[in-house]
């Protein structure tokens, strides 16, 4: 497999002006210890990472748009040759932030729905009037020509309202939806019990797989749920179509779940380079290293990129890498990232728990 750096999120700020539930930085509007970074020292990150590779970088947070700088950062990347992109929760935007991520050239934005209606979208985000905030978003961006795709996280607390969701997203006009499931980091933490279970999970994603064969030109994929690319190649096979490791491909042109530390990194505010965005541990710190140097060396980054290091069912699973299990639920759940995937009910048929 090809280590190619493809994707990174940037937190640019950890300020928010929602206090949502499974909020994996706990952002909120005032955070002590966590300041924002200056536009020069972004500029620089932004040169570090244009010299190493030309990844996607998804400006986000936080609210980044708390950052007045905020497209002057994208501007400079996308000088650099960088794909930018922009991640809210669509409350603060108005007619001028479009005209702005316009003129900075911003190629995708993505905005938050956890809910179908205000009450449960608003209950998961903390903050009443969050949906309409979405929704008005999502209205000036057709307007104004501005592609967006729909990020969706799911606890127990909304996970009837899936396809509800599901069917919204589309109607709004996003040109993707992205299903998450959730990983108890930062606030997640303090809603462990609201997890959704691994039989629950399996059926979502067998659901999931039902209604992505009926797509044709929206993009749908699950995110943060590594073992949906065991599940279609297990209905895949079930209904008969040969499949091969080797030749999986999905709609989003991708053919493996978990891709932290090996196609995908997130910079937090503080530098601190990690695995993917709920993944707490640095491999590095960007301000005392080059991203290069971080991506290519780091020995976190190194262990994530060996599957033979995998334990209990994931180091025994014949699906091992096409699905890899979700490294930052294992390390949430078991304190160590190398461990089994947690919430993943398959039982692998080498697997012999004596071992």
């Amino acid at each position: 497999m090809d280590f190619e750096l493809k994707w990174l999120a940037w937190e640019i700020t950890r300020r928010c002006n929602l206090r949502c539930v499974h909020c994996r930085s706990s952002s909120a509007l005032e955070i002590e210890g966590h300041p924002d970074f200056s536009t020069r020292e972004g500029m620089r990150i932004l040169d570090d990472i244009s010299r190493f590779a030309k990844p996607v970088v998804v400006l986000s947070g936080g609210e980044p748009l708390l950052r007045k700088d905020v497209f002057d950062l994208a501007a400079h990347g996308k000088d650099k040759g960088l794909r930018m992109c922009l991640a809210t929760n669509g409350t603060l935007v108005t007619p001028e932030i479009c005209d702005r991520i316009k003129e900075a050239d911003i190629k995708m934005v993505s905005l938050s729905l956890d809910g179908s209606t205000a009450e449960i979208h608003d209950n998961f985000r903390n903050q009443p009037g969050a949906f309409e905030g979405t929704i008005n978003a999502a209205r000036l961006f057709r307007e104004k020509g501005i592609n967006f795709l729909i990020n969706s996280s799911f606890t127990k607390r909304n996970q009837e309202d899936i396809p509800n969701v599901y069917r919204l997203a589309k109607k709004m006009g996003a040109t993707a939806w992205y299903m998450f499931m959730i990983v108890p980091t930062g606030r997640g933490e303090d809603i462990m019990e609201e997890l959704i279970s691994p039989d629950d999970y399996e059926a979502i994603l067998r659901w999931h797989y039902e209604m992505e064969k009926s797509e044709d030109t929206f993009l749908v994929r699950p995110t943060c749920a590594p073992h949906y690319y065991r599940v279609r190649m297990q209905m895949a096979r079930q209904e008969g179509e040969k499949v091969q490791h080797r030749t999986l491909k999905f709609s989003t042109g991708g053919s493996k779940g978990c891709l932290a530390g090996q196609l995908i990194a997130l910079i937090d505010v503080d530098g601190n380079v990690l695995p993917c965005s709920y993944f707490p541990l640095a491999a590095g710190n960007i301000g005392k290293a080059s991203m290069k140097e971080i991506w290519e060396n780091s020995d976190l980054f190194k262990e994530l990129r060996n599957f033979s290091g995998y334990k209990g069912r994931c180091g025994s699973c014949e699906y091992i890498r096409v699905c890899g299990g979700c490294r930052a639920r294992a390390y949430a759940l078991s304190g160590d990232y190398l461990s089994e995937e947690p919430f993943c009910n398959y039982v692998p048929r080498r697997y012999n728990p004596g071992e």
